[in-house]
């Protein structure tokens, strides 16, 4: 591709943009490239096998586009197919994955909840995460199918989103956790909502910003930091770009030009 080498980023939809807008925040200097799956999305019930396939083959796409190191913004994607990218991709590979260690720390009671797709809450690698971080922790993993849907619809808040939070969230309020872990990239555009019904008292913590620092840390580390100037973003879409383009105004608030990628 034509201009500076880019970050190449990618996500079951669009939800994962809240990743790259922590990169563009910690490093503005950064070509960016993102790349909402919305063909395939949502990832979270499909079997590990089908996302680790999809996962590879979005991952090579973006490191033919030129990305010089590629961030999964997805935990489900990170789940089940991060090993398999860091073996066949000839570029660094920065994956998501669930706030567990930090959640472990931040907790006062000791019980923590974990909001995520099945898929991610079947993985291997939450579970050594689990064990690994949180072995004197109450964890209460909570699947919450047909949030990402939510979000990819452009629906934040309202009584009907309101009413199925609510049935996700009521074992974590009978479980009386105090920090929940939002281990989705999706999830933290239902943070103002997910706050008001789970009350002050209960802290939320998502990955996003963890993600860019990790991210600045391997650009250093193989020398790829971009030099000063503001960078570029590009987004690419494997479904409908004015879908996609619609649906990031109404989350964002800002237009967005969004190109398709066959993938």
């Amino acid at each position: 591709m034509n201009g500076p080498e880019p970050v190449g980023i990618f996500d079951s939809g669009v939800g994962g943009l809240t990743v790259p807008r922590e990169i563009r925040e910690r490093l503005p200097d950064e070509s960016l490239l993102y790349l909402a799956d919305t063909a395939w999305v949502p990832y979270g019930g499909r079997s590990l096998e089908v996302i680790r396939e999809r996962t590879l083959a979005v991952g090579k796409f973006l490191e033919r586009e030129g990305a010089k190191v590629l961030v999964v913004a997805c935990n489900t994607a990170s789940g089940a197919g991060l090993e398999a990218l860091r073996e066949k991709l000839n570029i660094a590979v920065v994956g998501v994955e669930p706030a567990i260690k930090p959640a472990a720390a931040a907790t006062r009671n000791g019980r923590i909840g974990v909001l995520a797709t099945e898929a991610m809450l079947r993985a291997e690698r939450f579970g050594r995460l689990v064990d690994r971080y949180a072995v004197q922790i109450q964890v209460v993993a909570q699947p919450c199918p047909g949030l990402v849907e939510l979000v990819e619809a452009g629906e934040t808040d309202g009584p009907s989103v309101r009413q199925q939070l609510q049935a996700l969230l009521e074992p974590l309020q009978r479980a009386q956790v105090d920090t929940v872990v939002l281990g989705c990239t999706h999830y933290p555009l239902l943070r103002r909502t997910l706050s008001e019904l789970l009350g002050p008292d209960v802290t939320l913590l998502d990955s996003g910003a963890a993600v860019a620092l990790q991210t600045e840390r391997v650009l250093r580390q193989t020398n790829k930091l971009a030099p000063d100037g503001q960078g570029s973003f590009r987004i690419l879409t494997t479904g409908d770009p004015k879908r996609v383009s619609g649906t990031v105004a109404r989350l964002w608030g800002e237009p967005a030009q969004v190109g398709h990628a066959a993938v």
